[in-house]
């Protein structure tokens, strides 16, 4: 007998095109009516980052100074981020600090799920990966884990997947269908 295979890829990067997605897939194949998109990436938590930053007296005037990957910023000037790195991600759940009037990561991933026929909804929820560098935050997975368990049915299992190599997903994914020889002969 075969098993059937479900779950939902949640995938959430830097992406200027600011479009992120909800797909949930059954037995290999996306459920086209179930994708929900959500309008907020990487770039967004970037630019609120230097907001939040501002505001302790932090000043950012040119795109070299967002690349802020040591807290040494190029002038030198060393900077202590405290709770902004929490403060900042927190923006995916609650896209309102955002100034935006749309669902969180959590509301969106839920919704998509609840598109979906109710037989399957169990192993979309046991089976939830997170994709892309946005997704990397610490404390992002234990997040979803808890918003969703908070939406979902009380006797649901919940199950947020969260690979270490999540922010290359899209590249990882991409060269094995490449290499397939099926993809070859298209």
């Amino acid at each position: 007998m075969e098993e059937e295979i479900a779950g939902l890829v949640i995938d959430n990067g830097s992406c200027m095109c600011k479009v992120r997605f909800a797909v949930p897939i059954y037995e290999g194949y996306t459920l086209p009516h179930a994708i929900l998109c959500l309008n907020l990436a990487g770039w967004d938590l970037t630019d609120y980052l230097m907001k939040i930053l501002t505001e302790r007296g932090y000043n950012f005037t040119t795109t070299a100074e967002q690349e802020i990957k040591s807290y040494e910023l190029p002038d030198r000037q060393v900077i202590t981020i405290g709770n902004e790195q929490f403060r900042c991600p927190e923006a995916l759940f609650q896209p309102s600090f955002l100034g935006m009037e749309s669902c969180g990561i959590h509301e969106t991933t839920f919704n998509s799920i609840m598109k979906c026929d109710v037989d399957i909804r169990k192993d979309l929820y046991a089976n939830t990966v997170l994709s892309g560098g946005t997704t990397m935050y610490l404390g992002i997975a234990d997040g979803m884990q808890k918003e969703i368990t908070a939406l979902a049915p009380s006797m649901m299992k919940i199950k947020i997947i969260a690979p270490s190599e999540r922010k290359y997903s899209v590249w990882i994914g991409g060269s094995i269908l490449a290499s397939l020889s099926t993809f070859q002969q298209m």
